[in-house]
């Protein structure tokens, strides 16, 4: 069974919102068994909007947007013209609008009272969350879908009301999928070590390559009569590869680093510390945002000018002067130090020149360093990550994390 969304919306075109409904959307309907063959966004137009719907090939298709009460929000018209019907007046619609805006102490305005017609030919789709109704209309053996585009309304309508009758009209293959992620390596070189392991894998279990910077996830997914038996697949092929990179850290559970720093952290009841430059805070921050995080991270500080490095983390002023800040010298100091400090079994030091322009140092734009003191062990890593800068600070959290990992 194919499926489709549509998002109607000016404000998704010109870049003003994230198209986050279209994922939302995607991910529920694979979740069920639909193969989603299309996502399409559209402006506020009456002939893209009858388009869209006239030139679907799919069995299921779920529009979003272009409901509301105002004169630019056209959809419910173009629908009804699209299906050839006539609109009719809800008063059970009309008293929830109401309600709702007696609670918020809101005037009820006329605009507001053209939401409780709809199609005669629909079943509305009872939105409690706000006061656009969704609706599910049925064409030459196909079901439309119309929801609100704010996300939590779509979503609350979505998982009440457009769920349980997709369950009831289609029958769905079972679907199984699991994603797993690989951390301190390449996708090419992972592809090259995993190569005996992948050939093994059944014809019904799918692989796909997903790499992000500092991790590969690794998506298995496997469609069947029985969901249990595709598990029971997955997860004895899952184990199966862990045996083909013993040596490398693959997480069940998280995709992020962050949240695999966190948790061997918690695991080995490890203390850390961080003394950040050139990512100004991120890792601190990073690992702060994860709850429990408290068990194990003592603090941060962010040495970004170099009298910070020397008057507080103590960095010996001559080290600085003979190799400048951005040196492996410089970084080892500021680890040290800093767990020392903070009294922590870790410590963590970035530094460099993560540009546009160089700063109290002559490297080259885009080079940072990395040290990670654990107990009596120290090791250093310095690379040039490039530019733009974003990518440059992004890419030495996810070198650092994938550092604590590998130290402890």
């Amino acid at each position: 069974m194919k499926a489709e969304v549509v998002n109607i919306g000016d404000e998704i075109l010109i870049g003003q919102i994230n198209n986050t409904n279209a994922q939302w959307l995607a991910k529920e309907l694979t979740g069920l068994g639909f193969d989603v063959d299309k996502i399409t966004v559209i402006g506020d137009e009456p002939e893209e909007i009858k388009n869209a719907l006239q030139n679907t090939q799919s069995d299921f298709v779920i529009v979003t947007g272009g409901l509301g009460p105002t004169q630019d929000d056209l959809t419910k018209q173009t629908i009804t013209e699209f299906f050839q019907d006539n609109l009719v007046f809800h008063p059970e619609v009309e008293e929830h609008i109401k309600q709702m805006f007696a609670r918020m102490n809101y005037p009820y305005t006329e605009n507001n009272k053209g939401q409780s017609y709809l199609p005669s030919k629909s079943r509305v789709l009872w939105n409690k969350y706000g006061t656009a109704p969704g609706m599910w209309m049925e064409k030459n053996g196909r079901v439309f879908v119309f929801l609100p585009g704010v996300p939590f309304e779509m979503k609350g309508i979505y998982k009440e009301e457009v769920e349980p009758r997709i369950k009831q009209k289609f029958t769905l293959p079972e679907k199984y999928q699991k994603t797993v992620t690989v951390f301190g390596i390449g996708e090419s070189l992972l592809a090259d070590r995993i190569k005996e392991w992948e050939k093994q894998l059944p014809d019904e279990i799918k692989l796909a390559y997903l790499p992000h910077p500092g991790r590969i996830r690794l998506r298995l997914s496997a469609r069947g009569e029985n969901k249990e038996i595709l598990k029971e697949k997955i997860e004895k092929h899952i184990q199966s590869l862990k045996q083909y990179i013993p040596d490398l850290t693959v997480s069940e559970q998280v995709e992020d680093l962050a949240f695999a720093v966190h948790k061997k952290l918690s695991e080995k009841k490890l203390k850390i510390a961080f003394a950040e430059s050139c990512t100004g805070g991120r890792l601190v921050s990073d690992l702060a945002m994860i709850p429990g995080a408290s068990k194990f991270l003592m603090g941060g500080i962010v040495a970004y000018n170099t009298l910070i490095k020397i008057n507080v983390l103590g960095v010996d002023k001559e080290i600085i002067e003979k190799y400048s800040v951005v040196h492996e010298k410089t970084a080892e100091a500021m680890a040290r130090n800093v767990k020392k400090i903070m009294m922590s079994d870790i410590g963590v030091a970035t530094t460099g020149n993560a540009g546009p322009s160089k700063g109290d140092s002559d490297a080259e734009v885009g080079t940072c360093i990395i040290a990670v003191a654990y107990k009596e062990k120290l090791i250093t890593f310095k690379h040039n990550f490039g530019q733009p800068r974003e990518k440059v600070i992004n890419r030495v959290v996810s070198k650092a994390y994938e550092l604590i990992l590998k130290q402890i």
